[in-house]
């Protein structure tokens, strides 16, 4: 098996780009679908709202989401470019980033993993001709600690605070529409901020805190449903159940339990990665949810935390479960319908762009999934 990462080549223009794209993604993303898992059971079991509250195991949480799986996805990055030394100058490089913000940086990974073993491609090119014999470890490792230490730094003082940036101009503009009365436009901006694990920032930074006072008022407050419905992610994975990549069907059932019992959303944001069209789908679940929201009058008295079904039931106020459950199925409804015209209904969906940990960094070029827009 090579070490290369071939990308697809399908075209020329926006289409071939964006398929490139997806399976870029989908080649970082997938191979670690079971890290996500992992870490997805750990926070719906031991955290203080899950099902079996723990202090001391819920300590786990925050390292998994904030450096193991950032570090995963850099690593596969890194390995699709340029090998076993592109994974490690990945995996160095993103810890610059992981320190350089609070919130989770899986799109900084995404960006500095590939990038940096770019460039020690690059570097080992220049050198490979230049080094004399018995010398060409020795310029090795220094050349990959050179670029992944120097790209470390980049990524602390780069792309860190391009991150926090990009999260208060999406706060601003969801407080905006929120402003003007324009809910359901309001998940045009929420649901792709959440697919970049901006979820907590819009929800607790933005949301949670106009809610509180709307409900101190009112009793009960709309903003606490915007970012915590599960209906447009699980519409989302039921589409893939059943129209998916079938190499990848296996995995949607613990996903969707995941997500819609122990209401840890990020589960579904790999599979929207995976295939950026699907952005589509869940912005109009979420759109379709907070308009049938505002319709039925529904209002949550807190926030959902984690954002699950049940959750949602034990803070429903008295009489509210009809607006509440309606919000979620119509979601859960029109996300799935969209995703499901997305996914072609399973035309072509053979396989998925990924062949697994072992055989991502040579094969997801030649997958069929890869050749739709």
């Amino acid at each position: 098996m090579a070490d290369s990462y071939t990308p697809p080549v399908t075209g020329t223009g926006v289409k071939a780009t964006i398929q490139r794209i997806g399976g870029h993604l989908a080649g970082m993303i997938m191979p670690n679908i079971g890290a996500f898992i992992a870490w997805g059971l750990i926070t719906a079991l031991f955290i203080p709202t899950g099902w079996l509250p723990n202090e001391t195991l819920a300590k786990m949480v925050d390292p998994i989401i904030k450096i193991l799986l950032p570090v995963l996805i850099a690593y596969t990055g890194g390995r699709m470019v340029h090998g076993q030394r592109g994974a490690v100058v990945g995996a160095v490089a993103v810890m610059g980033v992981v320190v350089g913000t609070d919130a989770p940086m899986f799109l900084g990974a995404m960006i500095i993993g590939p990038l940096t073993a770019l460039i020690l491609k690059y570097v080992d090119k220049f050198t490979e001709q230049r080094t004399k014999a018995g010398f060409e470890m020795l310029v090795d490792n220094f050349s990959a600690g050179i670029v992944g230490g120097a790209m470390a730094v980049v990524g602390m003082l780069g792309i860190g605070p391009v991150v926090e940036a990009v999260t208060k101009v999406a706060g601003d503009a969801v407080s905006w529409l929120i402003g003007h009365n324009l809910l359901p436009i309001a998940s045009v901006l929420i649901e792709p901020a959440k697919v970049l694990f901006l979820n907590n920032a819009i929800n607790h930074g933005v949301l949670s805190p106009l809610g509180v006072a709307e409900a101190a008022e009112t009793g009960k407050s709309i903003l606490f449903m915007l970012e915590s419905n599960p209906g447009p992610g699980l519409g989302l994975l039921l589409a893939y159940l059943l129209f998916g990549p079938r190499d990848l069907r296996p995995s949607v059932p613990a996903a969707a339990i995941i997500h819609f019992f122990g209401g840890i959303h990020e589960i579904y944001f790999p599979y929207v990665l995976m295939k950026p069209r699907l952005i589509l789908a869940v912005i109009a679940g979420g759109a379709a949810g907070v308009f049938t929201f505002m319709v039925t009058g529904a209002g949550l008295v807190a926030t959902p935390s984690p954002g699950s079904i049940f959750a949602y039931i034990a803070v429903t106020p008295k009489g509210g479960w009809l607006g509440s459950s309606l919000g979620i199925l119509v979601a859960t409804g029109v996300s799935f319908a969209v995703a499901a015209i997305l996914l072609g209904f399973g035309r072509g969906e053979k396989k998925s762009e990924p062949e697994g940990p072992q055989d991502t960094v040579t094969e997801p070029a030649t997958q069929p999934a890869t050749k739709e827009a």
